[in-house]
């Protein structure tokens, strides 16, 4: 069974950086877009970033453009999610999720597009 699991995630100062991996397991997520989102107590998810299974392609939310950048190894069946200039309004829970379909150059950014979603990391930014 395809599991993703998310590290790196915990406390940073406003300014800080934070490197978030998600690594998955169970089946190869080649081909396959993976996002990022985040969610923070009496909030719905909010798409973070995705990007698509040939890594040729990537989307935003306005919020982290510039300041957050995500990437994937497929060799090693992680993404990544590198955060600059952290704002207070960035902690959230970070969590990763992966389509079941191979559409190597489509970009998801709404839930219901993907399948498989990790427990996720918790974000906390201190100003």
């Amino acid at each position: 069974q395809a599991q993703l699991l998310e590290s790196g995630g915990g406390l940073a100062q406003a300014g800080g950086s934070l490197r978030l991996s998600c690594a998955a397991s169970g089946r190869s997520f080649t081909n396959h877009f993976v996002g990022w989102f985040r969610q923070t107590p009496g909030k719905e998810r909010e798409f973070v970033a995705a990007i698509s299974g040939s890594g040729d392609n990537t989307d935003y939310v306005d919020s982290v453009k510039g300041r957050f950048t995500i990437s994937r190894d497929n060799a090693k069946n992680t993404v990544y999610l590198q955060m600059n200039s952290l704002k207070p309004d960035d902690t959230a829970v970070y969590y990763c999720a992966a389509t079941q379909s191979a559409e190597p150059r489509w970009v998801g950014t709404v839930e219901g597009e993907y399948d498989y979603w990790g427990q996720g990391t918790e974000v906390t930014v201190s100003s």
